[in-house]
C-alpha cells in the first residue's frame, strides 16, 4: 500500500530517483514540506532539508547519504533500531534487484527540471564533523599516527560509554547465550592466553595492544609479563594509568610506537624473542603494501617454537578494500582487509605454520550488537562529549558495522601460528 498525501517533494524525490535505481526504492519518504510518498509499511526516510540532495550531488552514493545522515539533513527516526532496519531494507532490496542499465543521457536531461524544482542544486554543503583528513603517501608512520589519533584519541571517556570494563575494542566470545559482553570479552582473552600458552613469567609482546585489556588480563590471570604497544596518546595514557592502579606495574609496560621502531628495539632483555606475540585487529590497518613487513616484524620478535595469533578482519572477495567511502572518510581511511585465503597465503610466506584458524563472524555480530545497544542507551552523552554530528556518526558506524557481519559481507578470524626453529 502506498501513502496518499498530496502530491509534493516526496514524490518528486520518488520519481526523480526511480529511473536511475531502475525501480522505486524501498522506502516510504517525508519531505520537509511534510508530504511522504512510498509503501506505508515501509521504513521511513525522513528528508528534512534540501540541503540532503546537495550532499547526494556532489557525493553521489554512499558518502552523500552518510553526510546528510550526520549532519541531520537525512534522519531515519526511532534511532539505532530504525536505522538498522532501514539498511537492511534498502540493502537486501538493492541485493534482490538485477543492475540497473546505466542511466542514458535522455535520463539525465530529464532528471533535471525535477532536481531544479527540488531546489537539488546549490553550492556544495559544508562537511559535518569527524571527517579524517590526511596529507602525504598512506602509511608513512606520521600518517598512520594521524589516522591513530584521529579516530582513537576521542577520549577514553567516549570509548567507555560502549565498551566493556575490560575495554576491549575487538570481537568478544560468545560461549553461551545468555552471557554478557564483559564475559564474552573475558572469553575471548582467555582464549588467547589458552592458544598462546601463556603461563606464569612468560612473556607476551601486543602489537596495537588498544586499551590495554589482553596485556591486563595475561598479567593479572596468568602471571606473564607483557610489553603492548599503541599509536594513541588516549590509550598509552589509561594502560599506564590502568597498570598501576591494579599493581600490575611490574608486569606490564606500554610503549607509544609505530610497530617498525620494534626492529630497533632488544627483544626481551636475553635478546631471544618474546614467548608469544598477539596481535588484535591491527593487521586491518597496516596496508596492503605493508602487510609482509608487518608480519616480518611479529615473527622476528617471537622466539623459535613460539607462537603468535592474530586477530583480523576480512572482506568478501571483490569488495572494497577500505570499507568503502563512509568508513574510508570517516573510520580507517587506509584499512585494507582481504578475503581471509589471501591472508593464509601471507602469513604461510612469512615463515609460520599455520596451526588454527578459528571464524569469529557471528560473535562479532553480537559483539557489535551489544556496543550498539550500550552506545544508545548512553548516546546524550555522546553528544555532550564529541558532539551531535560526531554522535550520529558514530551510531551510523556500529549500525552498518553490525550489518556488514551480520549479511557476511565482513567477517573476522583467529589465526594461531608458530615460528619454525629455522
Amino acid at each position: 500500500m502506498s501513502e496518499t498525501t498530496p502530491y509534493g517533494a516526496a514524490h518528486r524525490l520518488l520519481d526523480l530517483v526511480t529511473p536511475f535505481l531502475g525501480a522505486s526504492p524501498p522506502v516510504r519518504v517525508r519531505a520537509w514540506d511534510g508530504s511522504t510518498a512510498g509503501p506505508s509499511d515501509a521504513p521511513l526516510l525522513d528528508v528534512r532539508s534540501r540541503r540532503a540532495l546537495r550532499h547526494l550531488l556532489w557525493s553521489p552514493g554512499e558518502l552523500g547519504l552518510a553526510r546528510a545522515y550526520i549532519a541531520g539533513d537525512l534522519d531515519v527516526p526511532g534511532g539505532a533500531d530504525a536505522l538498522a532496519d532501514g539498511l537492511r531494507t534498502v540493502w537486501d532490496g538493492v541485493a534482490d534487484r538485477p543492475a540497473p542499465t546505466r542511466p542514458g543521457w535522455r535520463t539525465w536531461v530529464g532528471a533535471f527540471p525535477a532536481a531544479l524544482r527540488l531546489g537539488a542544486f546549490g553550492p556544495r554543503p559544508r562537511p559535518p564533523a569527524g571527517e579524517i583528513r590526511l596529507d602525504g603517501e598512506r602509511h608513512t608512520r606520521r600518517r598512520d599516527a594521524d589516522v591513530i589519533a584521529a579516530h582513537y584519541d576521542l577520549s577514553n571517556a567516549f570509548y567507555a560509554l560502549f565498551l566493556d570494563p575490560t575495554m576491549a575494542y575487538s570481537s568478544a566470545s560468545y560461549r553461551a547465550d545468555d552471557v554478557t559482553l564483559e564475559q564474552a570479552q573475558t572469553a575471548k582473552l582467555d582464549l588467547i592466553c589458552d592458544k598462546l600458552g601463556l603461563t606464569e613469567g612468560q612473556t607476551l609482546l601486543d602489537v596495537g595492544c588498544g586499551w590495554g585489556s589482553l596485556a591486563l588480563h595475561a598479567a593479572e590471570h596468568r602471571g606473564a609479563r607483557g610489553v603492548g604497544i599503541t599509536l594513541s596518546a588516549q590509550q598509552h595514557a589509561y594502560v599506564t594509568e590502568q597498570a598501576q592502579r591494579r599493581g600490575l606495574a611490574d608486569l606490564v609496560e606500554v610503549r607509544r610506537q609505530d610497530y617498525r621502531a620494534l626492529d630497533a628495539l632488544d627483544r626481551t632483555a636475553d635478546g631471544r624473542g618474546f614467548d608469544a606475540v598477539a596481535s588484535i585487529e591491527m593487521g586491518e590497518h597496516v596496508g596492503e603494501e605493508n602487510y609482509a613487513t608487518y608480519l616480518s616484524v611479529l615473527r622476528h620478535h617471537v622466539r623459535p617454537g613460539g607462537r603468535v595469533l592474530v586477530q583480523q578482519m576480512s572482506r568478501r572477495a571483490g569488495s572494497a578494500p577500505g570499507g568503502g567511502p563512509f568508513i574510508e572518510t570517516y573510520i580507517a581511511p587506509d584499512m585494507h582487509m582481504r578475503p581471509l585465503p589471501e591472508t593464509l597465503a601471507y602469513v604461510e610466506r612469512a615463515g609460520f605454520e599455520i596451526l588454527d584458524v578459528e571464524a569469529m563472524r557471528e560473535d562479532y555480530v553480537r559483539t557489535v550488537a551489544d556496543w550498539q545497544a550500550a552506545y544508545e542507551k548512553r548516546f546524550d552523552e555522546a553528544v555532550a562529549l564529541v558532539g551531535e554530528e560526531q554522535a550520529r556518526m558514530w551510531r551510523l558506524y556500529l549500525v552498518g558495522g553490525g550489518l556488514a557481519f551480520a549479511q557476511g559481507r565482513m567477517g573476522v578470524d583467529q589465526v594461531l601460528v608458530t615460528r619454525s626453529a629455522a
